[in-house]
This record gives C-alpha cells, sequence and structure tokens, in this order.
C-alpha cells in the first residue's frame, strides 16, 4: 500500500492496512461543527465518539517507533471555547497513546477580525502522540540558523556562561552558553512559525507544505511511511514524496481525492528536497531570522 491514496472512509480502508506498517502518522481531521457544506459538519458534544474508532485503527497501523501529530483546533461554542480537543487528548490516553508533545503552529498571516469577547485566532494545536516512549526523533534535521543575536551574547562571555552553574532563582542548573560559539544550527523550539496556505484555490482548510514537511523530517528517514487519514488536498503525501518517503493517504470525498491525485501527479517527478542543501531549504521554509 505503498504510495497509494484511496477514496473512503478511513475507518473502511484501514482495514485493509497491516499492523505496525506506518512511520508516521500526520493529518488534520475536520474540526468539529466546521465546514458543514464540505464535511458535513462532527458536533462538538460528538467528536470523541466519532473520532475514537478511527484512532484506534491509527494505534494499530502505527510502528511501535512510529508518531501520530494531530493538526487540531478548539472553537468557541456561545461564547466559550469548547472542551472536544481537551476531552479527545484524555481519551486517547484512555485509548493507550501517550500524550508526549505539543506543537503550536503560529499562523503568520491569519485573518483579520472582531469578536466582542476574544481576538482572532493565529495558532493551532499539533499535538504528538505515541505508542511507546521509544520512538525515532531525528531532532538534527530541523535545526535552525542560530541567528543575529549570537554575534553579540557570545561575544563577551562571563565566567557563569562557560559552565552549569546553579540559577540565582532556583530554577535549576543554567546552561554552559559557551557551548554555542561558532555554532550555525541550534534546535528549534516547539512553536513552528508557517503562513497558512493561500494559493490553493479548491481547498478551503490546506495548511502550507512546509508544516508536513517539518514533521517528516523530525520523524521519518528516507524511505518510511508517512500515513495521512484525512488528507485533503494531497499535502501531506506531495510532501512524504519531495522527501522520498512513502506516502499513504485516504480521503473521503471524491472531489478532494481527485484533486489530491491531480495535485501529487502534477509535482515534479524524481526530485528530492532532501540533499546536501538542506541548509538553504531551511532559509526557504523559515527565514534567516526564525
Amino acid at each position: 500500500m505503498e504510495n497509494k491514496i484511496y477514496c473512503g472512509d478511513c475507518l473502511e480502508v484501514l482495514k485493509d492496512v497491516p499492523h505496525n506498517s506506518v512511520d508516521l502518522i500526520f493529518t488534520s481531521p475536520p474540526y468539529a461543527d466546521s465546514r458543514k457544506n464540505t464535511y458535513g459538519g462532527i458536533h462538538p458534544d460528538k467528536y470523541v465518539e466519532w473520532f475514537l474508532p478511527r484512532s484506534e485503527n491509527f494505534l494499530r497501523v502505527l510502528k511501535p517507533t512510529g508518531t501520530f501529530v494531530l493538526n487540531i483546533k478548539e472553537k468557541a461554542v456561545d461564547g466559550e471555547r469548547h472542551t472536544y480537543v481537551i476531552e479527545l487528548i484524555l481519551a486517547l490516553k484512555k485509548q493507550g497513546w501517550l500524550w508526549t508533545e505539543e506543537f503550536i503552529w503560529h499562523k503568520k498571516n491569519c485573518y483579520p477580525g472582531k469578536w466582542p469577547n476574544r481576538f482572532r485566532d493565529s495558532w493551532e494545536r499539533c499535538i504528538q502522540f505515541n505508542k511507546t516512549k521509544n520512538f525515532q526523533m531525528f531532532q538534527e534535521a530541523v535545526m535552525v540558523p542560530v541567528g543575529d543575536w549570537s554575534k553579540t551574547r557570545l561575544k563577551n562571555l562571563s565566567d557563569t556562561d562557560k559552565r552549569r552553574d546553579n540559577s540565582r532563582v532556583m530554577s535549576g542548573f543554567g546552561k554552559n552558553i559557551s557551548n554555542w560559539i561558532g555554532r550555525e544550527l541550534v534546535y528549534p523550539t516547539n512553536v513552528i512559525h508557517l503562513a497558512t496556505e493561500c494559493s490553493n484555490k479548491k481547498h478551503s482548510a490546506a495548511f502550507p507544505l512546509a508544516l508536513p514537511e517539518w514533521f517528516i523530517k523530525l520523524f521519518t528517514k528516507i524511505g518510511d511511511t508517512v500515513m495521512d487519514p484525512f488528507l485533503g488536498s494531497g499535502t501531506t503525501a506531495l510532501a512524504a514524496k519531495y522527501l522520498n518517503r512513502q506516502y499513504l493517504g485516504i480521503e473521503i470525498l471524491p472531489e478532494f481525492y481527485s484533486l489530491a491525485i491531480e495535485n501529487i501527479d502534477g509535482s515534479f517527478n524524481n526530485t528530492s528536497i532532501e540533499s546536501e542543501k538542506t541548509q538553504d531549504l531551511y532559509y526557504t521554509l523559515w527565514g534567516k531570522d526564525e
């Protein structure tokens, strides 16, 4: 089932996917009550009930060393945030998932707007779940430029900067700042700064290609299998293809299934961004000042 896209409900399609065969599940399912005209909408009170049978299959097909990243966001109902995402996290833990980490996707170009009791949303969750604590992770693959701040911060180091020292506010041990002298790349934070996808006019909720790219590089290696059970316009599969990973996509709506096929088949063949130009890629995705 490598490099395949299927049209259907992932609840049914995944029954034919072998146990422990997927290295990364990266997906953004329909949000509660969102885009009713497209996906029909799932009431927030019913969301966990709808999701759990599907995530049970995710748990089965994911390798013990694999990772599941869920891009999702709460919605406001009657003037307050609904708790369905929090309820889903707790339910997934009971199902057997480890809630390992939470990343924030900061949408740098979120739409302006005004609401009577809140401000516009400019971020979404990317929640990391695992089957075991021994999952594969390649942190060096997503390192970022250290930034211009290092030219002044590392210029004149004090004695405490050159050793691990007890914090004066009793928050633990300080860092040996001198370790970063001469380094061009550092580890990123768990906040990912990316603009939303505006160029895809045929799908109302496409995320940018760089978002799945980042997680694919972090949690997989060349040849691994990446699955998106709510594929939409095919962005996750396209990112996997660019990075020389295998992909498996499932999309329930025939029109988006066809769009995903069109996007993937129309991409350049036999081309990969996994090369000696990795540094240039990071500058392109994140910008030198990120």
